[in-house]
């Protein structure tokens, strides 16, 4: 999987506005068929936050007529829930754990970035944490570093726990191993910190409580399981990755990906009889 060096860069979870000019740009080039990476780009994964404010409701979620058992008068009752002294203390823990960006002057973090690339390329020796090598995963450019912005530490820490706990899975989705991929893929790495971002979105998690039952459902299933929000992201990326295929999808619709993403995943969050994130519909991807 290698990636080639041009204009375009990836949609972003660090802007919260789109620029006109690039909206422009990538009109202009929508029929081309060698779409490529920008590597020099000022921001290094752009104006993605808008797609994920609103969940997009639509016929292309490939299983999303399945699953609207949720009424009104549930949705109210549960407005009134009250955290317990166990979820509160784990939601704070998660919260906590937002607020860490990533350090690339921190031993600790570097180590977990070095273990990143040794999941993903256990054979290959890592030349430096600035390597020409780290676009073969993903990143925009040779510094991952700088693609963290946005959304911090926690994304790595995501990747890292998909690589250790589902690695069939992992590698899988990292050299695109399953149906029949498009000319033109996303990303592996700068995608995985986009679907961090979207679930911290979706779920409210920078707010006190959740208000939406996506995210106060979510934190039932963060009381049974202390790693809800880790597993919750891998079958969201095998679910990303599976919207992709199923709607032929190119790179100028990646955003539309992920929009169909969420709603999916909001409507199984939305589920009766979900008791933990291993009975989420879509937790079986990950073992496909």
């Amino acid at each position: 999987m290698r990636l080639g060096k041009s204009r375009q860069c990836f949609p972003s979870c660090s802007s919260l506005r789109r620029v006109d000019e690039d909206e422009v740009y990538w009109r202009s080039e929508k029929g081309s068929e060698e779409l490529e990476w920008s590597y020099n780009s000022t921001h290094v994964i752009s104006q993605l936050t808008q797609c994920f404010t609103n969940a997009m409701i639509g016929p292309r979620a490939w299983i999303g007529g399945f699953f609207s058992r949720a009424t009104n008068k549930r949705n109210e009752k549960l407005l009134d829930f009250t955290l317990t002294p166990l979820q509160e203390q784990r939601l704070k823990k998660l919260q906590d754990r937002l607020q860490v960006p990533f350090d690339e002057t921190r031993p600790d973090h570097k180590d977990a970035l070095r273990s990143l690339w040794n999941a993903a390329f256990p054979d290959i020796a890592l030349t430096g944490m600035i390597s020409e090598q780290w676009k073969e995963m993903g990143w925009q450019g040779p510094n991952p570093s700088t693609d963290f912005r946005g959304c911090g530490y926690i994304s790595l820490e995501n990747l890292l726990f998909f690589a250790r706990t589902y690695p069939v899975s992992f590698r899988r989705l990292l050299f695109k191993q399953g149906g029949k991929r498009a000319t033109w893929e996303y990303p592996f790495a700068v995608a995985g910190i986009n679907v961090s971002f979207m679930l911290i979105q979706m779920l409210e998690l920078h707010s006190e409580k959740p208000k939406g039952l996506p995210g106060i459902n979510f934190i039932k299933l963060l009381g049974e399981d202390d790693a809800a929000f880790d597993i919750l992201f891998c079958l969201a990326f095998e679910l990303m990755d599976a919207q992709w295929l199923a709607m032929h999808a190119s790179y100028m619709e990646f955003n539309e990906v992920l929009k169909v993403t969420r709603t999916q995943l909001e409507r199984e969050l939305s589920l009766e009889d979900i008791h933990g994130v291993k009975d989420l519909p879509a937790y079986n991807l990950l073992y496909q």
